[in-house]
């Protein structure tokens, strides 16, 4: 049976409100520039046909053509271009600011509730699993915050403009087109959900393997008064084993 996040719609809706909470208009800016970002990239793309047909097919029938129309249509698409680069740029300026500042309040919050915990949590919890929370999984919800949220808005607004960019330009190529997509996403589906048990294990091993590690190396001493040494790197090989496999 593979292992499943349980709500993962409450789940990122809990993400977004935790950073809409401080990050509110920072991060609507950046789904904006998103926009702006994606939709000049398009109007290049399909201004492709334009070049051609309206352009570079009509010179090709005179002896002496007019290049002036040519160049200031180019220098518009530029123009398109250069809109969509620094709409990117500013986009990642702001993010790194953001999925930063994120990182740092919920690390402080982290902390703040350790505090509180009773000793027996960390009695019956090892430290470096403890420690795998504040690195790793809070190093997992940066990446989220930081590129798989705003790539997923990036990829919604790619997928519609192109999909009426396309049906404008052919119809029957665009279904064809989506018949393809449909099968890549039947296969593309059936592998990640293949693997997903396995990144779920990798940081079940990771935590456990960062515990052991800690703990072995507060109790050192205790291990060479009793030459568990062999005994204690034994048992490491085998949890970064299964790590590794």
């Amino acid at each position: 049976m593979k292992p499943q996040v349980k709500n993962p719609g409450k789940l990122f809706a809990r993400i977004m409100n935790y950073v809409f909470k401080t990050y509110k208009w920072h991060y609507l800016t950046v789904i904006a520039l998103i926009f702006v970002s994606v939709l000049a990239n398009v109007q290049g793309t399909m201004f492709t046909q334009r070049l051609i047909d309206d352009y570079i097919s009509p010179m090709l029938l005179v002896d002496k053509p007019d290049f002036g129309p040519l160049g200031m249509a180019i220098l518009r698409v530029a123009g398109f271009y250069l809109i969509g680069v620094l709409a990117a740029y500013l986009q990642n300026l702001i993010m790194i600011y953001v999925t930063q500042g994120c990182l740092r309040d919920l690390r402080n919050e982290l902390f703040e509730h350790m505090q509180k915990l009773p000793i027996k949590y960390f009695d019956t919890h090892q430290h470096g699993d403890i420690m795998s929370h504040f690195t790793n999984d809070t190093d997992t919800l940066r990446q989220m915050v930081s590129q798989s949220i705003p790539n997923l808005f990036s990829s919604a607004i790619t997928l519609a403009s192109t999909l009426i960019s396309m049906l404008i330009l052919s119809i029957p190529l665009t279904v064809v087109v989506l018949l393809g997509v449909v099968v890549m996403l039947a296969v593309s589906g059936k592998i990640g959900g293949n693997s997903a048990k396995y990144f779920m294990a990798q940081q079940q091993a990771l935590g456990k393997t960062n515990g052991y590690i800690e703990e072995m190396m507060d109790g050192q001493k205790v291990i060479k008064v009793f030459c568990h040494e062999d005994q204690t790197v034994d048992e490491f090989n085998k949890l970064n084993d299964e790590l590794f496999d």
